[in-house]
């Protein structure tokens, strides 16, 4: 991992942290699975359970705490404007309980990410070049919840307060919860969502103060990105679901963030 002061450090996953990881997700689960009010179905709580457990075997509690940020406030901001949003039948389904489907389709690219660094830190003896890769990863990580983060707050805060809304495409005022539709408030709403979270991963010491901007730039031309591909081809595609548009999203982010960081050599 990269610590807050941007030294590398060369970590091997122990048998310890899955352990940790297992009966931290089970206890997590367990109250969510009590409490009256359902983030998550009953499918998707098992399937955030294994993704929780995937997360902080991988990457430990820094990588834990950027995806646990990131589905509260997801969560949350899913609620804002909720009845209005129901009625007029632009609202998440079953009032924004996840399923497998979102989890995956938010977490599906920093799930490679965190696997790719696990596998670097347990197949491969450290060098320069393994800890670039490392740190690529992480940078990719963080990236792919800037975005969806983004992305969700934008759409949602759209939803919920957008006085105007435009297609992308065109900029024709359009309807809100329009496919491929963008407002001001949601605009600013998806830039301060990716500060925010870049700030986390930053604080937890997976990436570098350089690489927050890299982050929000990163999430900002991925968001935007996913917009076109709402205003057009999801809206001609039958099997191009919201949850694949997500998982292709996310993983434009963690790219855009990765060319970035190469580009400018900020990694080194």
């Amino acid at each position: 991992m990269v610590d807050a002061n941007s030294d590398f450090l060369y970590v091997t996953p122990s048998l310890n942290s899955w352990m940790i990881a297992v009966v931290l997700n089970t206890v997590l689960a367990a109250i969510a699975w009590i409490v009256p009010k359902k983030l998550l179905t009953t499918a998707g709580l098992i399937h955030a359970w294994a993704l929780g457990i995937l997360i902080w075997g991988c990457l430990g509690w820094q990588g834990y705490v950027v995806v646990l940020f990131y589905f509260l406030i997801g969560s949350a901001v899913t609620k804002v404007g909720i009845a209005q949003k129901e009625a007029e039948g632009i609202a998440e389904k079953r009032s924004g309980a996840r399923g497998p489907e979102n989890v995956w389709g938010s977490a599906f690219t920093a799930a490679l990410c965190a696997v790719g660094i696990w596998v670097c830190t347990v197949f491969f003896a450290p060098s320069p070049s393994i800890s670039l890769i490392i740190r690529l990863l992480a940078l990719g990580y963080v990236a792919s919840f800037s975005t969806k983060l983004s992305d969700t707050c934008a759409s949602e805060i759209g939803k919920a307060y957008g006085k105007r809304t435009f297609l992308i495409t065109t900029l024709q005022p359009v309807p809100r919860g329009t496919e491929g539709a963008v407002s001001l408030e949601g605009t600013v709403a998806g830039i301060v969502a990716s500060v925010a979270i870049a700030l986390v991963g930053w604080r937890v010491g997976l990436i570098t103060p350089g690489e927050i901007i890299i982050c929000i730039i990163a999430a900002f031309i991925a968001t935007n990105i996913e917009s076109v591909i709402g205003a057009t081809l999801q809206t001609q595609v039958k099997w191009l679901t919201n949850e694949l548009v997500n998982v292709v999203n996310t993983l434009i982010g963690a790219i855009v963030a990765i060319a970035i960081a190469l580009i400018t050599q900020s990694v080194f």
